[in-house]
């Protein structure tokens, strides 16, 4: 049983740093969003340290997997995905689908209903993105349209466009996306051309 644990233990740091070039982020990239220093998570990723609890879990946050993915925990038999909203200050929230990172990422979004005259936060990054309505109506600002889609309508775009999600004042929306892997990147802000 030891040397079962030891070898799972060992095989975290590997892990970690495959986790972190898939991602295609630095150490200081990853310690800005986890807390931990550099240096620390350099001797975890080559496996001169072996991680604490307080360090797998903001590592399996921003890495956007499970504990149990992140120490090859043994297979439950249990297929189900543990699901958990993230909500969000402005009323809506996100449930990640997928517990994997890198590749393509699937998430549910939910929004309050909006006013439609409310002024859209256009914003741009690499990637590309498929949306499909569920419920409601959403409003989708992409460069110069301003499309509203109905419950089973479904858009694709390169998010290099200016883009802006939001519910129309007709109540709340709820849509699946379907974002590629740079799709993970940070968000930039994006002024839509003058016409």
């Amino acid at each position: 049983m030891d040397e079962e644990l030891d070898r799972r233990l060992d095989a975290v740091g590997p892990r970690l740093k495959r986790l972190r070039l898939r991602r295609d982020i630095t150490l200081t990239d990853l310690a800005r969003e986890t807390g931990i220093s550099v240096s620390t998570l350099s001797r975890l990723e080559a496996g001169l340290r072996r991680p604490t609890l307080e360090q797998l879990l903001p590592l399996a946050r921003a890495h956007g997997v499970t504990l149990d993915e992140l120490v090859d925990a043994p297979p439950t038999g249990d297929p189900r995905i543990n699901l958990r909203a993230i909500s969000c200050g402005d009323g809506s929230a996100i449930l990640p689908l997928t517990r994997r990172a890198g590749g393509i990422q699937a998430y549910k979004f939910v929004l309050p209903a909006g006013a439609d005259d409310r002024e859209p936060d256009l914003r741009t990054h690499e990637g590309y993105d498929w949306v499909y309505v569920l419920n409601g109506t959403l409003r989708l600002v992409l460069g110069e349209h301003d499309l509203i889609l109905s419950p089973g309508e479904a858009a694709e775009f390169d998010t290099r466009t200016p883009h802006w999600f939001g519910a129309t004042g007709a109540g709340p929306v709820e849509f699946l996306s379907l974002i590629g892997k740079q799709g993970e990147r940070a968000h930039v802000r994006a002024a839509p051309k003058a016409t």
